[in-house]
């Protein structure tokens, strides 16, 4: 008994490996107005690549979100305490 592989499930394969290695931008506006006065203004844009494509055109975004990773959240907690402790220093000079 031989087994056959479908040809569209590797044409699939191939589309995505191309996506995620080139990337796809993706970008569309609405706006909402009444009588030529924008009321509302949505700009959409979307990319489908792979994180070194990514990486590779700079959007490297995600490194640097506290919520998304926790050496950036270890980062912008020391520069806070750093910034508190300024100020505290400031404070309790002022007082003399």
């Amino acid at each position: 008994m031989s087994i056959e592989q479908s040809s569209q499930s590797n044409s699939l394969v191939d589309v995505l490996e191309t996506v995620l290695d080139k990337g796809v931008v993706i970008a569309g506006d609405i706006r909402v107005g009444i009588a030529d006065i924008e009321l509302l203004s949505i700009k959409i844009r979307l990319i489908v690549a792979s994180v070194d494509k990514a990486k590779e055109i700079g959007m490297d975004w995600w490194e640097t979100d506290p919520y998304l990773n926790s050496k950036a959240s270890q980062d912008k907690l020391r520069e806070e305490n750093e910034s508190m402790q300024k100020r505290l220093e400031e404070l309790e000079n002022r007082l003399g």
